[in-house]
């Protein structure tokens, strides 16, 4: 028997694309700069108001239809900033 309260909890966060609740470490982070700019944050740490993604393009692909990221982050944004928000997430699902 372990002490009460000893299992951390896991931050979960909902994917803007599909919706669905993950684990804070499944989803990356895309912001709002102060700058008005919208970028990937991979560290989970930059400045800016944030919304999660999956780590798939597919999630971008749903979120850009249903223009859930537009509302998360309270800002318009134009399709060649979701061209590479698409480049850069193929990037690192190829590194992954």
């Amino acid at each position: 028997m372990g002490k009460k309260g000893t299992e951390k909890k896991v931050p979960l966060r909902q994917c803007t694309g599909c919706r669905e609740m993950k684990p804070k470490k499944e989803l990356i982070r895309v912001i709002r700069t102060p700058e008005e700019n919208v970028e990937l944050d991979v560290t989970g740490r930059k400045n800016g108001r944030g919304a999660y993604i999956c780590f798939c393009a597919e999630c971008l692909r749903k979120a850009r239809k249903s223009r859930g990221l537009e509302r998360s982050l309270k800002i318009h944004i134009p399709e060649d900033i979701y061209d590479h928000l698409e480049e850069e997430l193929n990037t690192l699902d190829t590194e992954k």
